[in-house]
């Protein structure tokens, strides 16, 4: 079984950040339960997901998403520094989000990470020049106020981290921007369709309504549903549904936690309504699920 790092050795949860900069060797496949934002300082790698491998320098960004697996190969001799910037989901809140009114500035984090494997890793962002000198001095920022923790610290970190998010998201979309077909109209659609999917997956734990879903993203409940419809040909809660039982489905693979743990940790309070959806999903309940991984093993 891949090892999994868990947040609670990385991070406090009053606090789930952690930024650290280090010279990054190779290293086996492994995932973790938090975002992991990667900045090359300097030097080259390959950076290993899905069994693919993909070649990464300096001044390429890429997220990773929890419950993905990755690896990275250094040649002998070779040398790579990188940033790595670890987050729980949660340490961006709804209500900054929606203070802040951002969402459609923030594709960078609710759209990129969630396209196929090839178009995120063969198309992420690589920055030169001002672009890199510009992120790599937020990064280094971030460094110092968690290094110090002085007065403020924590709120500083955390707009300095949307911040970033913004300008990768701007970067990104003027990579976009060259290689669209689609007419303004369209591609404004989908890509709201998009952000919300890619919100849905970083919250899926959260309680979700459609009323607040709507205010977030500045549509009317009308159009968030006639958007996700179009989009994927399901309905929100459809969509809901089907990434919380996937989480799930990794929980269960991965670790040792109850079903009704599991239940909880993927939104969901009532067990044996999950239980009964699980199994609509998968064909079989929770701890079958689990029990056919457990013989998988042996």
């Amino acid at each position: 079984m891949k090892e999994i790092l868990n947040s609670r050795h990385y991070m406090k949860e009053e606090f789930p950040f952690r930024i650290i900069r280090t010279e990054q060797g190779t290293i086996a496949e492994h995932g973790h339960e938090f975002v992991e934002l990667v900045y090359v300082v300097r030097g080259k790698g390959v950076h290993i997901f899905q069994g693919t491998e993909y070649e990464i320098h300096a001044g390429a960004v890429f997220i990773i998403n929890p419950g993905e697996t990755h690896a990275y190969s250094v040649e002998p001799g070779g040398r790579m520094e990188i940033i790595n910037c670890l987050f729980m989901p949660s340490f961006i809140p709804d209500a900054l989000l929606s203070e802040l009114e951002i969402t459609e500035s923030m594709d960078y984090f609710y759209v990129h990470p969630f396209l196929g494997h090839d178009v995120r890793f063969n198309h992420h962002l690589n920055l030169h020049g001002q672009d890199a000198a510009t992120v790599l001095a937020l990064f280094e920022s971030m460094i110092r106020e968690l290094g110090v923790r002085g007065l403020g610290h924590a709120t500083l970190i955390r707009l300095q981290t949307i911040e970033l998010l913004v300008l990768l998201s701007r970067y990104y979309a003027l990579m976009q921007s060259q290689r669209s077909c689609a007419s303004p109209r369209q591609l404004d659609r989908v890509m709201t369709a998009k952000r919300i999917y890619g919100y849905l997956e970083r919250n899926y734990d959260k309680k979700i309504t459609l009323d607040s879903l709507a205010g977030l993203f500045h549509v009317s409940t009308r159009q968030l549903n006639r958007l996700i419809r179009e989009e994927y040909d399901k309905s929100v809660f459809d969509v809901v549904h089907e990434i919380r039982i996937e989480r799930a489905k990794r929980l269960l693979i991965e670790s040792d936690e109850k079903v009704i743990a599991v239940a909880t940790m993927v939104g969901y309070d009532d067990p044996s309504f999950f239980s009964r959806l699980f199994c609509r999903h998968a064909g079989c309940s929770p701890r079958e699920y689990r029990s056919g991984r457990d013989r998988a093993a042996q």
